[in-house]
């Protein structure tokens, strides 16, 4: 951490840095999905931060339909994960991760206009030749880091323990009694 930064700043940092290092690996072993549920997982101390594998078929907006951004999806993952770790009533947890999604998708859609991956890259991943031509575009390297790195931005924080309660207490406050 440096000098004036908060432990929020640094775990932002730190989740772009990762996710930036995943995606834009030469192996391209990770899609949108598969690196915001890594890097999330790893950031939140989370069982098998590398296992990617419950997020593999969400990239292209589940499963190259053009639906939700991957990173929303594999985030919401990571944060579900998060929620069950530390609310122990399930009703909870739920209520709270959709909160803390909605939120994230909220912000997302006003930075990047959308949130369905088909809007968003404007390609058909399923259509014949059209991955190809996303692939070659070079988009995903730009748009979609630029999108994962929003998602893991604004989710990073809840790492810490602090940022977390003050979240929920948000959340609680919003309930109706």
């Amino acid at each position: 951490m440096t000098m004036g930064q908060t432990p929020a700043d640094a775990l932002r940092e730190q989740a772009v840095a990762r996710a930036r290092a995943l995606y834009l690996d030469d192996a391209n072993t990770y899609g949108c999905a598969e690196t915001a549920f890594v890097t999330l997982k790893g950031l939140y101390g989370l069982d098998d931060p590398a296992d990617a594998s419950a997020a593999m078929a969400l990239n292209g907006g589940l499963a190259y339909s053009g639906g939700p951004c991957g990173a929303i999806t594999g985030a919401a993952l990571a944060v579900g994960m998060l929620a069950e770790r530390r609310i122990p009533e399930h009703n909870r947890a739920k209520l709270v991760t959709r909160e803390l999604v909605q939120q994230t998708m909220e912000s997302f859609e006003e930075a990047h206009g959308a949130t369905d991956c088909r809007k968003l890259i404007g390609y058909d991943l399923r259509a014949p030749g059209e991955h190809d031509a996303f692939i070659e575009s070079g988009l995903w390297r730009e748009a979609c880091m630029d999108q994962i790195e929003t998602v893991v931005t604004d989710l990073a924080g809840l790492a810490d323990g602090e940022a977390w309660d003050a979240a929920v207490r948000e959340i609680d406050a919003r309930q109706p009694r």
